[in-house]
This record gives structure tokens, C-alpha cells and sequence, in this order.
């Protein structure tokens, strides 16, 4: 093939000019004066890996420093008791069979000899982890940034009002004191929560009580108990709970235990009773009518919440 006369000469002018514009770089490290650092150089050199392991480091630091001080993880961390661990049964008490009569509907009077008994609620709220309270207040304020603060306001009405209306609807079930099968429909805010727990109310015989109060002689502190009856054969405190996101575990109802073990032990030590509970259950219904979460606490599972209970009680004391 033959080129064009011209082209060798301009690419060899072009290879010509590059080699004279790409000037050889000094390197700043030439500088360096390497007989000062040529120890230094060598040990750098001689190998491409250090010698040290984590383990030799760690052993370098305790030599050093002294040795390190590991935090016990949660589980092993010593076990925190109440100062006055109260019993949670009553000896004097025993475990009556039940007898078909009048529910118990004892009403909580508040009058000059316990004005300064504090509710259960009152100092679950009072006594509140910081992270729970951490969490509820952000739910707060998220929730305030969406509805306004008197959209919020009303929200929290309507989650009040539909707690009653499902409490009074349980309650309708069991006492069964409205004469028409019409005037016992629950209304239609909270048939949800009624088509929700249906399976658990069939589980539920022997009603002993409902909306009654109970006074812990002893602990002096107040409550009242949604329900006493037999759940699967076993004498349980109810309580009935809503919630608009599922609770399959026991850890997402929060204080909801110790408040079960509160009422627990106020039931045993209240003189209006003539029998003790030694086991709990709580009920979580749902607004959807998808079935509810129960959770049974029997007498063993009940105690660390009792003692949990305790130590509460005595951090409001403290207060």
C-alpha cells in the first residue's frame, strides 16, 4: 500500500514534539535525606505485613494502660429487688370455687381517708422509663405535626371514647342486663374491636367481676380491674386493651403487665373479696376485627412484673 508522502514526516514531528513537552517530574521526596532515615526505610521495607495481631495489641494496652473493664452484658447484669419484697398472694386467703351469683361492681370512692392513695395509673405514668417516655413523646409531637394540635386533641377523645364504648360492650356480654338482643349491638365505632376479641370471650366463663375496684391495704395504692373470671380453666384479672398496630408479644403491651401484677396483688389483699388470682391475661383487640393477641401470665411468669411493680411503687415513693 502506498501513503501519502507527508504523513511519516508529521507523525514523527509529532513524537518529536511530545517527548520534548513531557519534561521528567522531580519527586519532593527526592530531597528527603535517606542516610538520617535509612533505619526507618529498612523497617518499612523488610516486610509488607505487621507482626502485631489484636492480640498482642491488647495485651500492648494492658501493659500500658491497665486492663480494660468489660460492662456486663443485660443478662448477666445483678438482678435489682424491692426493698419491702411484699408478697404477692395472701395466705389468709384460699382459692375458692365459684359460685353463680351478682358480679362484683365494687365503685371507687375517693373521699377524705384516701385522697392520697395514688392510682396504679397514676404512678405507672409517674415512674415512666426515660426511653418510654422518650418514644411517647415523639409519637406526640409526630402526631401533632399531622393533625394540629386540635386534631390531636380530638384524636385522643376519640381513642378514649371508643375504650369506654368497648369496655361497656364487654361488659353488656357479660352481665347481659339490656333485654333485647337489638339493644345489645355494640355500636358501630367499636364492633371491630368486638368481632376481634369473639374467639376469647369463649374462652371466658365464671365472671366474677367487672369494672371493681381494689385497695391494696398494705401498699396503699388504688385500681380498678376491667374483669375477673376463668380464662381455659385458670382464674385470671382481664384487661381488655385496643391497639391500631399489632402486639403479638408480650414486650410490645410495655407496663401493661405490671399493671395486670398491680391489680393482682390489690385483689389478694382487698378484704371485698373472699378469694385470690395468681395468674393474668391481657387482651388486645383490634379496630379491623382481625383476631386479638392474648397474653397469659401465669404464676410464674407473673413474679418478675410483681417485682417490677414493687420497685415502681417505691421510686413514686421516693418522689
Amino acid at each position: 500500500m502506498c501513503f501519502p508522502s507527508g504523513q511519516f514526516s508529521y507523525v514523527g514531528n509529532f513524537s518529536t514534539s511530545c517527548q520534548w513537552q513531557a519534561r521528567k517530574k522531580v519527586s519532593q521526596y527526592s530531597t528527603v535525606d535517606t542516610e538520617r532515615y535509612s533505619s526507618l526505610v529498612r523497617e518499612v521495607l523488610s516486610s509488607k505485613t505487621s507482626s502485631q495481631t489484636p492480640e498482642s495489641i491488647e495485651d500492648e494496652d494492658c501493659q500500658l494502660y491497665g486492663p480494660i473493664i468489660r460492662s456486663r452484658p443485660p443478662s448477666q447484669q445483678l438482678h435489682k429487688l424491692p426493698k419491702n419484697l411484699h408478697p404477692l398472694l395472701n395466705e389468709a386467703k384460699g382459692q375458692s370455687e365459684y359460685v353463680p351469683g351478682p358480679l362484683a361492681r365494687i365503685t371507687l370512692k375517693r373521699n377524705s381517708n384516701n385522697t392520697s392513695i395514688p392510682s396504679v395509673t397514676r404512678i405507672l405514668q409517674k415512674t415512666m422509663p426515660p426511653d418510654q417516655a422518650f418514644y411517647l413523646e415523639r409519637w406526640k409531637r409526630r402526631m401533632i405535626a399531622e393533625l394540629g394540635e386540635e386534631g390531636f386533641q380530638e384524636y385522643s377523645s376519640n381513642l378514649f371514647r371508643q375504650g369506654k364504648l368497648f369496655h361497656t360492650a364487654i361488659e353488656d356480654t357479660f352481665t347481659q342486663e339490656v333485654p333485647s338482643k337489638e339493644d345489645r349491638e355494640c355500636p358501630a365505632e367499636v364492633s371491630g374491636y368486638i368481632e376481634s376479641v369473639s374467639n376469647v370471650l369463649n374462652d371466658v366463663t365464671g365472671v366474677r367481676a367487672i369494672e371493681s375496684a381494689v385497695h391494696h391495704s398494705a401498699l396503699q395504692y388504688l385500681g380498678i380491674v376491667d374483669c375477673v373470671a376463668q380464662y381455659r380453666g385458670s382464674l385470671c384479672v382481664i384487661d381488655w386493651k385496643t391497639s391500631e398496630k399489632p402486639k403479638p408479644f408480650l414486650r410490645h403491651t410495655y407496663d401493661n403487665p405490671l399493671q395486670v401484677a398491680a391489680y393482682i396483688g390489690a385483689l389478694n389483699s382487698d378484704h371485698n373479696y373472699n378469694y385470690q388470682v395468681e395468674n393474668g391475661l391481657i387482651v388486645v383487640a383490634y379496630k379491623d376485627g382481625s383476631p386479638a393477641h392474648t397474653h397469659f401470665l401465669n404464676s410464674e411468669k407473673i413474679m418478675p412484673f410483681w417485682e417490677k411493680w414493687l420497685l415502681r411503687l417505691e421510686e413514686y415513693a421516693e418522689k
